[in-house]
Formats: structure tokens, sequence, C-alpha cells
């Protein structure tokens, strides 16, 4: 999954470098990502036991490299493996100019349940409403403060922007960027990675942002 990520990222040639963060114990990245690492692969063991801990530290890591508050980056979960390059550009050239950043995401379709006890209690309403995606871009300045000041249980860092009482900008984008996180998922990212690109992935690039 890590690989088909990285790869995808490659291809973005607006993108500095890459930063993959590790766990401290990892001990197979460069095995199954023969390769990756040069001047636009960059590897750090210094993932945390939260989410939000494994970002921030990943930022330190670009500080350490001279990054500066004011560049751009780009959070992206690997478990989103069938990133494509053509969505993170579209990411890159809604908020290159914002003075937030965004994220991508996709308008929920479904209709919503809250759940009691295995049955549904309410139907929510699912207008307005956006499932969150990756990458998320904010600047390096802006998403350090939002982390320190949101602390660990954050799930994503647009909500710790939020926080901060700021609006970042919904990029629309695709049911194939969904998160690998069941067992059903792993046979579908199957398939769809070895299957030709399809036209909802080639039509995003002619869609209107939110």
């Amino acid at each position: 999954m890590v690989a088909h990520t990285v790869r995808a990222l490659a291809a973005v040639r607006r993108l500095h470098a890459t930063l993959v963060v590790l766990a401290p114990d990892d001990r197979e990245f460069e095995s199954r990502v023969p390769g990756f690492v040069g001047e636009r692969g960059w590897v750090e063991r210094c993932g945390g036991a939260t989410r939000a801990a494994t970002v921030a530290a990943g930022l330190a890591a670009l500080r350490a490299r001279g990054a500066s508050d004011a560049d751009w980056v780009l959070v992206h979960d690997a478990a989103r493996c069938l990133l494509q390059a053509a969505w993170v550009e579209r990411l890159i050239e809604t908020c290159i100019d914002d003075a937030v950043g965004g994220l991508l995401a996709l308008p929920v379709a479904d209709t919503l349940k809250a759940e009691e006890g295995g049955r549904a209690a309410a139907t929510v309403a699912r207008d307005k409403r956006w499932a969150a995606q990756t990458p998320q871009m904010f600047r390096l300045g802006l998403l350090s403060q939002a982390l320190n000041a949101a602390g660990p249980a954050v799930t994503d860092e647009a909500s710790a922007v939020e926080r901060l009482g700021l609006r970042p900008l919904l990029v629309a984008s695709t049911l194939e960027n969904f998160k690998v996180t069941y067992p059903d998922d792993f046979a579908l990212a199957a398939r769809l990675l070895a299957a030709p690109p399809l036209g909802t992935a080639r039509a995003l690039d002619q869609g209107d942002t939110a």
C-alpha cells in the first residue's frame, strides 16, 4: 500500500519531496519499497502513538531538513493507496493561493444513521456533509500551531485547523480515494489497482471545487 502511495506522489512534480514517517522499530520499508530514498524520497522513523503525534513528528523532521513555516505541506494517509497524481495536482492548484489551505473530500450521498445498541436511532441530515479524505494541505507553521493546540485526539489535520476558527477549502474528490480499513477493502483496492483508470478519476480534472 505504501509503495502504491509513494509512486503516485513521485509523479507530482510540484512536490519538492515525499517524507515517509515510519514507526521507530520499522525494519521492512526499504525491502518493500526499494529505491525510494533519494533527492525526492525521505524516510524518518519518528512515528508516534497517534496520528496527530506522527504528523507533528513529521513536521519537526521537515524543519530539520530546512523547511520553513511558510512552506506548504501535504499530509496523506498511506491507507488511501489508490491515490492518483492528478488528484494531488488538483488540490495544490486549488489551495496554493488560499490563506488557509484545504483537503480532498467527497460529498456524502448516502442516508446517514445514528446508531444505538446496533439499531438505527436517528437519521442524520446529509445536506452539506462531506467525507474528509487526504491529502490535506496546509502551511507548516499553521499546521504545527493547530496540532499543538488541538492535542492528540484529532483524527485529521483539517479538524485541528478548524479549532483555530479557520475554514479549510473542500476540494471535490472521488470514491476511488477511499481508505483501506476493513478486510473487504483490500480485495476492492486490489481490483481497482489492476483495472484501467475509471472515467470518474479522469472526470475529476473537469469538476468544480467547493
